[in-house]
Order: structure tokens, then sequence, then C-alpha cells
């Protein structure tokens, strides 16, 4: 989109919380990989998400510094939560700083670790699962929760238009494009769900489980 029309569509969309905005302020400032982070307008679009289905255990692969989880956490159902995962012990322990100063202390759910190895370990059935990881094992993470989705819930991939060059020849694109190339692909070969690719930011797949 163009950057003009960006900034009127974040002018006339509700604000972050102050958490969100701090720790968006100290992502830009120390980190040179802030591309990673959410950002406001996505950010006001999963929490919207998450108001609008309400979920009772969301499932995050990928917490980096804790934004997208805060955004989730504010459409929690009564008594939900927010389970993420991620390998990084460095900037989880910066996410777990910001999540203990938020509303939402109790209800952000760390796992530190590979999300292959922990999914399993999980008994929860969940009603949202955002997966925003290693590109290269997108297919793989979605393969190991389908069955744990409700019928009728969610999964969300980001980055799946990694700055357009999903649309480069294959023989142009590097793996993590060709991983989410194929990732796309198998989506809409998917019989079992519908989704929507949304050109938000670098481009969001939502897709709707319909049957098991």
């Amino acid at each position: 989109m163009d950057e003009t029309w960006v900034k009127y569509a974040e002018e006339f969309t509700s604000p972050e919380s102050d958490v969100l905005q701090g720790l968006a302020k100290g992502c830009y400032a120390n980190y040179s990989n802030h591309s990673m982070l959410s950002g406001f307008f996505q950010g006001r679009v999963l929490s919207m998400v998450s108001k609008m289905i309400q979920p009772r255990v969301v499932l995050e692969i990928g917490t980096y510094l804790g934004y997208s989880a805060l955004c989730f956490a504010e459409g929690l159902a009564e008594g939900g939560k927010v389970i993420t995962l991620d390998v990084d012990e460095a900037t989880n322990k910066v996410a777990r700083s910001f999540v203990a100063n938020s509303p939402y202390a109790d209800r952000i759910h760390f796992h530190l670790g590979p999300a292959a190895v922990i999914i399993p370990t999980l008994t929860e059935t969940f009603d949202l699962v955002f997966i925003d990881a290693d590109k290269p094992n997108y297919a793989n993470y979605y393969h190991l929760v389908f069955d744990r989705v409700r019928r009728g819930g969610f999964i969300i991939a980001d980055n799946v238009l990694w700055s357009g060059k999903v649309l480069l020849a294959e023989k142009d694109q590097d793996e993590p494009t060709r991983a989410l190339h194929r990732f796309n692909r198998m989506v809409r070969a998917d019989d079992r769900v519908n989704q929507v690719l949304l050109p938000i930011r670098d481009g969001l797949m939502v897709v709707r489980k319909e049957r098991d």
C-alpha cells in the first residue's frame, strides 16, 4: 500500500496501549531486526481479530519481544490465555519483562525451546494459532497444530508475502521465499479450510478450520 494510505489508516485506528508503545520504541531503538515486530497497525488488526473471536486459548509460535502476544491477550475470553513459544533466550527475557508490566501478566504463558518439541507436549485445544517463526517450518507447524485447533478455529500465518518475493520466479527465490510460497499453495489446496490472504504489512494468511 502507498505509505500515505497507511498513515491515513493509522490515523483513524484506535491507539495501542502504553505498554505496547514502550515496547515498540524500545525495539526500534535497540534492535536492528525491528521488522520482526508486528507493529502498530498489524497489532491493532490482531487485537481486533482476537476481540471478535474471544479465544480461550491462543497458541503463538514465535514470541520475539511479546508485542503480538499482548495484542492477542486484549481479546481473550474470561479465563483465557496466550501460550507463546520461542527459542531466543535474550529476546524472551525482554518479552517477559514487558508482559510483567501489563494487565495480562497472568494470562500469557511463555515456553522457551523448539516449537516442534513443545507443541506435542501441550494438552490444550486451540481457538487461534499465530505462526510467526522460522519460515521453512511454516508447513510443519501447520500440520502439528491442525488437529488441535477446534472446528471453527483459526490459524494466522504472518509474512506470507515476504516483501513481495513470493512473486519472483522460483529460480530467483531463496529458501524462506520458496517455503512461504509452498505454504500458501498448501493452504489453498487444503479442502478442510477457508482462507483469505490479507495484504496487510507483509501479508497475513487467515485460515478458518471448517472440518477435521
